[in-house]
């Protein structure tokens, strides 16, 4: 019996600590305002660490966001230095070679030209420009196919890095998502514009999991859709992305 009470006791705290374990979900930190910095506190803020929060508490677990340089941040994933990647990732079918996803917290969001403005290009015969983009996003897949014979392509580390070349006059033009572009327009008094077509690439974003990782997969899943449902996952993107008001953009579809 003593046995059986010393296994018994040895089995609930082997559960405690499996329900304790901490869930390290990785963020960029350089994608405002799907993730920053905050120059206050000095820790990750903005969309994604909002939602990541709401997610950890409806899943049931114990969650710590971390940050990681975008070019690494699907090896340290694979590699297991953390468990989740929220850091405005598209879904696409090259990733899910390597990764897989949760379905989409945000939704298909065409990709857009950012320009100094008063800048024209013509997007039918573009030819002998320069074109920012991050280095390892689908915008980067993208504009190598596409231009990169005739023109320049340019990567960067960060968006942020991007965005100062443009400034800088170093790029006649980025291509970034939508949510990103519109923010930095807001705030940019005037001087930045889009133009051209949408860019209409990846199925959304997504939580990055490792191979077969199904259980936390599940968890996620299911607190995603049940946000979705209740509406209150709107309410979040609404928040952070004003434009998309006034909605619905997942509730109710």
């Amino acid at each position: 019996m003593k046995k059986l009470m010393i296994a018994a006791t040895a089995l609930l705290m082997l559960g405690g600590l499996a329900q304790a374990a901490t869930v390290r979900v990785a963020t960029e930190g350089a994608y405002p305002p799907w993730n920053y910095i905050d120059d206050a506190t000095g820790k990750p803020a903005g969309f994604e660490i909002d939602l990541a929060a709401e997610l950890c508490k409806r899943a049931g677990v114990e969650c710590e966001v971390v940050t990681n340089a975008w070019d690494s941040i699907i090896p340290n994933l694979v590699a297991g230095n953390y468990d989740a990647i929220m850091a405005g990732m598209s879904i696409t079918d090259e990733r899910k070679q390597t990764i897989d996803f949760t379905q989409n917290y945000y939704p298909p969001d065409p990709s857009v030209y950012m320009v100094r403005k008063g800048t024209a290009l013509d997007f039918a015969a573009i030819s002998g420009k320069n074109i920012g983009v991050q280095g390892g996003t689908i915008q980067a897949g993208y504009v190598k196919e596409n231009f990169g014979a005739a023109n320049t392509v340019k990567e960067y580390d960060t968006a942020d890095n991007a965005l100062a070349d443009l400034n800088a006059g170093n790029v006649d033009a980025i291509l970034a998502d939508g949510g990103y572009v519109r923010d930095i327009i807001a705030g940019s008094n005037g001087a930045l514009e889009i133009i051209g077509p949408d860019v209409k690439i990846g199925g959304g974003v997504g939580v990055g999991l490792r191979k077969g990782d199904a259980e936390l997969g599940g968890k996620l899943n299911a607190a995603i859709d049940a946000m979705k449902k209740d509406g209150s996952l709107d309410a979040l993107i609404i928040k952070w992305f004003p434009d998309m008001a006034p909605g619905p953009i997942f509730a109710g579809n």
